[in-house]
Parts: C-alpha cells; sequence; structure tokens
C-alpha cells in the first residue's frame, strides 16, 4: 500500500524558514570564501574552512527545517541520530573540498568545474543520506529521473555560486547571489522530495528513532549558534563587507607628509597666487 506523504504539513512556514536558512549560510560561505582571496596565503585556510562550515551548516539546516513541515498519513516518522550527525559532517566536509580547490586555484576554467561539481555532490548527498535517516513503517523509494534531476540542480548552483564568490565585489553582490544560491538549494530539496514514494509495510509497527521535534529541534541549536558567531565576523570584517582590498590612497614615507593634489584644469599664471590665505583662516596655501 502506498503512503499518502505530505511535504507541507505547516504550510509555508517550513519552506520559507528553510529559504531563509540556505540564503544566510550561502551568504556566510560566499563572503568568507571571497575574503579567502583578500588575504595572504597563511590566512586563506582559516577563511575557507569558516566558509565551508558557513555553507554545510545552512543547506543541513534548511534541509531539517523543511523536514519538520515532512509527514507521512498512515505511519509516524522518526530519524536516526548517526545518520543524521553523519549527513552534517558530509555536506561541511564536501563542500570544503569544493571550496578549497576554488580558493587556491581561482574561480575560473577546470577548478571552477571541479570544486562545483564536488559542492554541488556534497549538497545532494547530505539530502539523501538525511532522507536514509528517517525510520517508518515502509519503504522509501525513488524516481530515477527526479533524482538526477535534483542532482544537476544542486551541481549547476555550486558552480553559480562558487563564480559569484572569486567575483571580488561588495556586498550587495554576494547578497543577490546568496539568494539565487537559496532558492537552488530549496529547489534541490523539493524536487528531491517530489521523487519520493512511500511503500508502507503490511504490519503495522512503530519505527525506532526518536521524533522529529525531540531530535531536530535540539540538534539545530549548534548550526545555529555557529552560523550566527560567523554572522557577527563578517558584520565586523569591514574588508568582508566591502569586498575588495584596503589599499592605501597615498605613500606614507617618515618625514614627508602626505598630501593631495587638486587638478583645476588652467595652468597658473607666474608669479601670481591661485589661492590665498585668507586673514583667520587655517587652510594652507595652495600654489
Amino acid at each position: 500500500m502506498q503512503g499518502t506523504v505530505d511535504g507541507f504539513s505547516y504550510g509555508l512556514v517550513t519552506p520559507l524558514a528553510a529559504y531563509l536558512m540556505a540564503c544566510l549560510g550561502g551568504a556566510l560561505g560566499l563572503r568568507c570564501t571571497t575574503r579567502s582571496m583578500l588575504v595572504t596565503r597563511s590566512w586563506r585556510p582559516g577563511w575557507l574552512a569558516l566558509g565551508s562550515a558557513a555553507i554545510g551548516s545552512g543547506i543541513w539546516t534548511m534541509h531539517f527545517i523543511a523536514m519538520m513541515g515532512f509527514s507521512v498519513q498512515e505511519t509516524p516518522v522518526r530519524y536516526d541520530k548517526l545518520t543524521t550527525f553523519a549527513s552534517l559532517g558530509v555536506a561541511i566536509v564536501m563542500v570544503g573540498i569544493g571550496i578549497f580547490i576554488v580558493g587556491y586555484k581561482g574561480a575560473s576554467g577546470t577548478a571552477l568545474f571541479t570544486g562545483g561539481t564536488i559542492t554541488g555532490l556534497g549538497i545532494a548527498s547530505m539530502h539523501y543520506l538525511g532522507m536514509a535517516g528517517m525510520r517508518l513503517n515502509g519503504k522509501l523509494e525513488y524516481n530515477t529521473f527526479t533524482v538526477s534531476a535534483s542532482v544537476v540542480i544542486a551541481v549547476v548552483a555550486a558552480i553559480a555560486a562558487l563564480w559569484a564568490a572569486g567575483q571580488v565585489r561588495g556586498f550587495l553582490w554576494s547578497v543577490g547571489a546568496s539568494l539565487v544560491m537559496g532558492l537552488a538549494v530549496s529547489g534541490m530539496h523539493y524536487t528531491g522530495m517530489a521523487a519520493l514514494d512511500v511503500h508502507l509495510h503490511s504490519a503495522a509497527s512503530t519505527p525506532p528513532g526518536d521524533s522529529p521535534a525531540a531530535l531536530l529541534a535540539p540538534l539545530m541549536i549548534g548550526p545555529l549558534a555557529f552560523l550566527l558567531l560567523a554572522g557577527v565576523v563578517v558584520m565586523f570584517d569591514p574588508l568582508m563587507v566591502m569586498g575588495k582590498p584596503d589599499w592605501s590612497p597615498a605613500e606614507q614615507k617618515p618625514g614627508i607628509p602626505a598630501h593631495t593634489v587638486h587638478h583645476t584644469g588652467r595652468r597658473p599664471v607666474p608669479g601670481q597666487r591661485r589661492n590665498s590665505r585668507r586673514p583667520g583662516s587655517r587652510t594652507p596655501q595652495n600654489w
């Protein structure tokens, strides 16, 4: 017997909350990746690791917020702790591999395609490993074509996101890229859910594991706290917000004060001052 699957038990609450988490993780991860390209090589691994953890935590939190709205009418749904934790680890590690490739090789050509593909496969692996952690009185079956489409969406989204991270531009640029990335990750999730069919067992039984409220809510405290901490780091780093190196406009040398030269487009007349200091003015003379 086929089960009745409902992916929107709480209406639009869980899809919208999941989308916002995907955008938040993507925005923080992309800014950290961009920041890694503006520092010396000794600092680069730290920023790339922070970006990997931000994106991995964001998509993992997005997935399980969305799964809190998933239900099967004929059977309760439970989750296995070990598999759920493993899906978070897979997301961070595989996303990290892709980000480190782009961070060190550049966001172009083979490096971008390789890093984006690995990152996209990490997103898809996290999703389906998280689904494998579900315990219910039935069997999960997937449509191969729809699953393939969800993986393609994840890979294309990852390549586009890493390309955007490689464009060292302002903060609004990354905000737009993160909104697109969040939409793609959410689209990948619900495309994968559309591929799912649940075939119930004939004998009714209570599945092992923990309920979504008992397991997922406490588990999400850690990733949410991490995303909050990463957000604080981003907000208080001026180079992170500006998205460009802090170049000094004038060279400072000992004993030589910095000054600004104003070009008016007119040549001065010999022996004539262009601007005279007025009585009581503190402004220096311009010759």
